[in-house]
């Protein structure tokens, strides 16, 4: 089933009672009559290009009202789209894609949202919610033209396209999901084989949380179980020069939806639930750091 799809379909499971003033049934009922589907990529790019669509189809039916509302960050839906848009143009650029907007002149992803949501203002949310989605579908187009391995650079990061993608995705799920709290609607999580590749990319990660933090894992290493569709297992060498992992010297069991959040700064790593084994100070490290990588 098209991930779209399955979104209009899952969405429409709500629980009866619909609280008042909820946008729930403008939005489904926009959602449902202007589907769009994800635009055509490369394998490894879908799970961003499903949440591209995702977002779209929340977007589809917000009113005056749903789009000045805040969302996250202090800033409006349409701030929030910009947003998007912005990181998703700088990512662009780095590859040769398409990039619509202001001319880039910040190449920092805070210069370049400010930048972005300062141009969107005086432009209609409608306009912002178009070029925001035909930018990100040029980009998917280009994506299909590219090795995953092509470098590219955002914030001064320069890894394998295919991770700044799945970073995206990411980024582009927490904040449908933002924005979808806000509006009372219940959306269903991405498609597993969707879940796996950010799962992956979030526990490959672990290593560089911990240095952002401060804290050096050389030699050791985590043994990370993430249940639920999509998930699995990872056995993770937390030193970023590590050349492979050895015997585990701690062991972390959780959801792997509300882990890939948790990388994504969604929750408190006080308080994640999580079966922790072996060295627990190591293992309550490793869940203290998982957001340091994550921003606005």
């Amino acid at each position: 089933m098209d991930p779209v799809e399955r979104l209009y379909l899952d969405a429409m499971m709500e629980d009866p009672a619909v609280p008042a003033h909820s946008l729930r049934p403008q939005l489904l009922a926009g959602a449902r009559a202007r589907r769009r589907p994800a635009a055509p990529t490369a394998g490894w790019a879908q799970p961003y290009a499903a949440r591209v669509a995702a977002m779209d189809a929340l977007l589809a039916s917000a009113v005056d009202d749903d789009w000045s509302r805040v969302i996250v960050e202090g800033w409006t839906l349409q701030e929030l789209v910009a947003h998007l848009a912005a990181k998703d143009g700088l990512v662009a650029a780095s590859v040769g894609a398409p990039v619509l907007g202001p001319p880039i002149e910040a190449a920092d992803s805070l210069g370049r949202t400010h930048d972005v949501q300062a141009y969107e203002r005086a432009r209609s949310p409608e306009q912002t919610r178009r070029d925001w989605r035909a930018q990100a579908d040029a980009l998917c187009r280009h994506l299909a033209e590219l090795p995953p391995t092509t470098p590219a650079t955002l914030d001064g990061m320069e890894i394998a396209v295919r991770d700044h993608i799945l970073a995206r995705g990411l980024e582009t799920w927490i904040h449908t999901a933002d924005a979808a709290r806000t509006a009372r609607v219940r959306l269903p999580d991405p498609l597993p084989e969707h879940i796996h590749p950010t799962a992956d990319l979030c526990a490959r990660l672990l290593p560089w949380t911990m240095l952002l933090s401060g804290l050096d894992g050389s030699g050791r290493t985590l043994l990370l179980t993430l249940t639920g569709p999509g998930g699995g297992e990872w056995r993770v060498a937390l030193g970023v020069e590590d050349t492979g992992p050895g015997e585990p010297d701690a062991h972390i069991t959780a959801d792997v939806v509300a882990f890939c959040f948790l990388l994504g700064g969604r929750g408190d790593p006080a308080d994640f639930p999580a079966d922790l084994e072996g060295d627990l100070s190591l293992a309550r490290d490793v869940l203290t750091t998982a957001p340091a990588l994550s921003g606005p």
